[in-house]
């Protein structure tokens, strides 16, 4: 089963990018959309992501993640709604402002959520370590660790419906619209699954170990990642990113 982070290989332009500039182009993006205060801008950006989605062949899977985050873009909405009082009323307890600051939270959150998942998505896992060790000079044991955990979400999501189907061929019936009953189901799994975490946790760092973990250092990687001129047109996409983030 693929995970929505799971890395899609692919001969674009995004893919062929040193993944430096990929990440940098997703924290200017996030940048951007954090220094933003309109919602042109805001929604420009948002379609910024969903473009290079569709041109680097995963929009697809990452309007699944989409999906998910529209419910909770729309709580944050009614939030603001409710907590926002400035303002003249515009139809109930609603005010002009309330549904200004909660459309601008909407986009926002879409906004921030989206650009890093994407460049997970044309990224190998291992070239951004390695890469982010070379130029960025992060110690190899961060980098290891951040794209370890990142390995062990999907682990962590089969390992759970695993434990969900298990139980529900013993008569537990998950599929239930009240939120709290759900919640209590729920919570007795996290059990099975800490202690089957805490498992392939020891069996990683003892692997890791026997690898000569310690030893590794930023020479120790086979592979190099010099920056060329696509990069340099991706930074130079980055600054114009900030400074309109900044201007608009």
């Amino acid at each position: 089963m693929l995970n929505v982070i799971d890395y899609v290989p692919g001969d674009t332009l995004l893919h062929r990018l040193n993944p430096v500039s990929k990440l940098a182009l997703a924290a200017a993006i996030i940048a951007a959309t954090f220094l933003s205060d309109g919602f042109a801008p805001l929604a420009g950006l948002l379609a910024l992501t969903l473009a290079l989605a569709a041109y680097a062949g995963v929009f697809g899977r990452l309007a699944r993640l989409l999906k998910l985050l529209v419910p909770i873009a729309l709580i944050m909405f009614a939030l603001q709604l409710v907590f926002v009082r400035g303002g003249r009323p515009v139809a109930g307890f609603a005010t002009d402002e309330g549904l200004v600051t909660g459309g601008k939270a909407c986009l926002r959150l879409l906004g921030v959520a989206l650009p890093l998942v994407l460049m997970l998505m044309v990224t190998k896992l291992t070239d951004l370590a390695n890469a982010c060790v070379e130029k960025l000079h992060i110690p190899y044991k961060y980098a290891f660790t951040f794209t370890t955990a990142l390995r062990f979400v999907p682990l962590f999501s089969q390992e759970m419906n695993a434990i969900m189907e298990t139980q529900t061929a013993r008569g537990v019936e998950y599929d239930t619209n009240n939120p709290f009953r759900k919640m209590r189901l729920m919570l007795p799994l996290c059990i099975p699954l800490l202690i089957s975490s805490v498992g392939k946790t020891d069996a990683t760092a003892l692997a890791a170990e026997q690898r000569g973990f310690y030893l590794r250092t930023r020479e120790s990687s086979y592979r190099r990642y010099p920056f060329g001129a696509l990069d340099a047109a991706a930074f130079a996409l980055c600054a114009a990113l900030v400074a309109a983030g900044i201007l608009l």
